[in-house]
């Protein structure tokens, strides 16, 4: 039995929802099983990401669930998208439930925001070694790693720029996208510096809004709505030093490396065969190391391999179509996972022209996670 995606939702993102995480969640998950052709009735699993406010009890609660057979989390963030899609994999084909929803729900704008600081008073950890020399916000930390890329392999803003300028390409085909204006090379370039070397157009945009998925087996979905989208494969990894550079003896190579190792080892595919990309792209130079890490190019040479509309539509390998965290919406990876699905359907605003196969991954230095999903029929 393979596990598929059947159903996907999603809010309208803004900068300011006025309504509550709980209210979005509640609108995603009823998008995913309207277009899935289920009803809360089917739903037995739920995975969440661990960071998400809204417990997995609370949404069955209000969904009128009767029994949830199987619950599960993620943490770490960013990556928790694919990791869930992957746990959800895991329990329908070992039959731990039938049919499971993954959903990500936050006013990452109007709510509160990642690294906005606050009380630090008794910080232990990685934290109590960087937080005394300013490293509060995750752009300081990450600002580190793009940094050392380009001390050891050439990597220049240009090449931020140019993961910047293809997520503004894409963004402005898909309606929904929240950056709409267009962008130039040297818009980017002119954009503020933040933490050096990253500048405001190299952040993913604060937003608010939700998304969901449903998946159940690929047996399952032949009476359905939708065509499945087979899960064909999963990974996590950890690396050894997590995000903190006090703990980490290299700081220009990803923990996806390790990610990537099993996900071509368990789907029997390769680089070669992906059709399309969706890297969470928190900031514009983990698009290049996780080319980089899933091995689409060599280590060090993923600045160019970005340039000249390599990785825009009608490139050599689109990456992030439907404009990623840099110009649609951030939700934590969990878009990514829906534009997917979109391009294996062939409905994506932005179409990559006959693709079976697609992978949707992260390199954030901290963890990594993947999946690759294909045709389920």
């Amino acid at each position: 039995m393979t596990a598929a995606i059947v159903g996907i939702g999603q809010t309208e993102y803004s900068k300011r929802s006025g309504r509550t995480e709980l209210s979005l969640a509640f609108e995603a998950v009823h998008a995913a099983l309207v277009d899935a052709g289920l009803s809360v009735a089917d739903i037995d699993g739920i995975v969440r990401y661990d960071w998400d406010r809204i417990d997995e009890l609370t949404l069955a609660t209000h969904l009128g669930i009767e029994n949830l057979r199987w619950m599960s989390q993620v943490g770490h963030g960013g990556p928790g998208g694919n990791a869930a899609i992957a746990h959800a994999k895991v329990a329908i084909e070992a039959g731990l439930a039938d049919t499971i929803v993954v959903y990500r729900a936050l006013n990452g704008r109007s709510g509160p925001r990642i690294g906005q600081g606050g009380d630090k008073a008794g910080v232990s950890g990685s934290e109590a070694f960087q937080m005394p020399w300013g490293m509060v916000a995750p752009i300081t930390q990450f600002g580190q790693f793009a940094r050392r890329h380009m001390i050891e392999y050439g990597t220049t803003a240009d090449h931020f720029g140019a993961v910047a300028v293809a997520m503004r390409k894409h963004a402005r085909l898909n309606p929904v996208a929240l950056m709409q204006k267009p962008m130039t090379l040297e818009d980017h370039h002119e954009s503020r510096m933040i933490a050096d070397p990253l500048r405001l157009l190299d952040c993913c945009i604060e937003s608010d809004g939700a998304c969901a998925v449903v998946i159940t087996s690929v047996e399952r979905a032949a009476d359905l709505r939708q065509p499945p989208v087979a899960i064909l494969a999963g990974a996590q990894a950890s690396g050894a030093g997590g995000s903190a550079e006090v703990f980490r003896t290299e700081l220009d190579v990803s923990e996806a490396r390790y990610c990537a190792a099993d996900l071509w080892a368990r789907s029997g595919m390769r680089p070669a065969d992906v059709d399309a990309v969706m890297v969470y792209d928190h900031f514009t130079p983990f698009v290049i190391m996780a080319l980089e890490s899933f091995g689409f190019c060599e280590v060090g040479e993923g600045g160019p391999f970005v340039e000249g509309g390599r990785i825009e539509i009608g490139g050599e390998l689109p990456v992030n179509t439907h404009g990623g965290n840099l110009s649609e919406a951030y939700v934590q990876g969990l878009s990514h996972v829906i534009e997917a699905v979109r391009q294996i359907r062939g409905t994506s605003t932005a179409q990559v022209p006959n693709a079976e196969l697609v992978l949707s991954c992260c390199a954030t230095a901290g963890t990594s996670s993947a999946v690759l999903l294909g045709k389920g029929n």
